[in-house]
């Protein structure tokens, strides 16, 4: 048995998985036994309840516009718990309509509009109120390249998303794009980070190709289960792996 464990609530990941966003949580639990920490991930989905003391790191990915409704019913039941982890510093990567629904409201294919919890302060339109990028049904997809300014870190991936996504008051950008279109294809900006949300466009899934964030994540979730350890230091000689 491991001393140090970290467990994982997989958001609807019956529902939301579209792009193989469960390739998050094996990227992190490779990350995880190297350094002699063990990953319990456990699926929440319709009709569960969501306990924020529960749980160490949260994924809540992407799905098609048909189960995002579905969820988007489903998710007002969990907001007050979802609310109060996010606020403590609880780790969660939000992955395309997993990030939209944590914001005030999102824009379908159809333009119908569907409610997220808004517990984060973005929104996401079907088109833009540019006249040169409002090019509505036109999806932002391909290959994406953006940099972390924080940390200097590069991040690749695929986007593929209907959505153009601003963010609000509290929020910045995961990375400023370098090549590719981003949260909206105006301002440069793709994905989000709010206390430890991470939310992203990236397809892949993002911790499978960018193991330099993976670690960084992983380390931020076991520092606040372990304050004890320095979990920063112990990664470092952990070479990132694309998988």
């Amino acid at each position: 048995m491991t001393e140090y464990k970290l467990n994982l609530a997989h958001l609807y990941g019956d529902l939301m998985n579209t792009y193989g966003d469960y390739g998050n949580i094996i990227a992190l639990r490779y990350y995880a036994k190297q350094i002699g920490v063990e990953i319990d991930d456990q699926l929440i989905s319709l009709n569960d309840s969501f306990d924020p003391d529960a749980f160490d790191f949260v994924l809540f990915g992407g799905g098609q516009d048909y189960e995002e409704t579905i969820v988007a019913k489903d998710l007002v039941g969990k907001k007050d718990g979802l609310k109060k982890y996010i606020e403590n510093d609880g780790p969660l990567l939000a992955v395309c309509g997993g990030f939209q629904l944590l914001g005030h409201y999102m824009e379908m294919a159809d333009g119908e509009r569907v409610d997220g919890i808004g517990i984060m302060d973005h929104y996401t339109t079907n088109m833009t109120n540019d006249e040169v990028h409002a090019e509505k049904g036109k999806r932002l997809t391909g290959d994406i390249v953006i940099k972390n300014n924080e940390t200097g870190e590069t991040y690749h991936g695929f986007e593929n998303h209907q959505g153009r996504t601003f963010l609000g008051k509290g929020e910045k950008a995961l990375g400023t794009v370098t090549q590719g279109q981003g949260n909206n294809g105006m301002d440069q900006s793709e994905g989000v980070i709010y206390h430890n949300v991470y939310g992203s466009y990236f397809h892949g899934p993002i911790f499978t190709r960018n193991g330099n964030l993976a670690k960084r994540v992983l380390a931020t979730a076991l520092e606040r289960k372990y304050p004890d350890v320095d979990w920063f230091k112990k990664l470092e000689g952990v070479k990132a792996e694309t998988f």
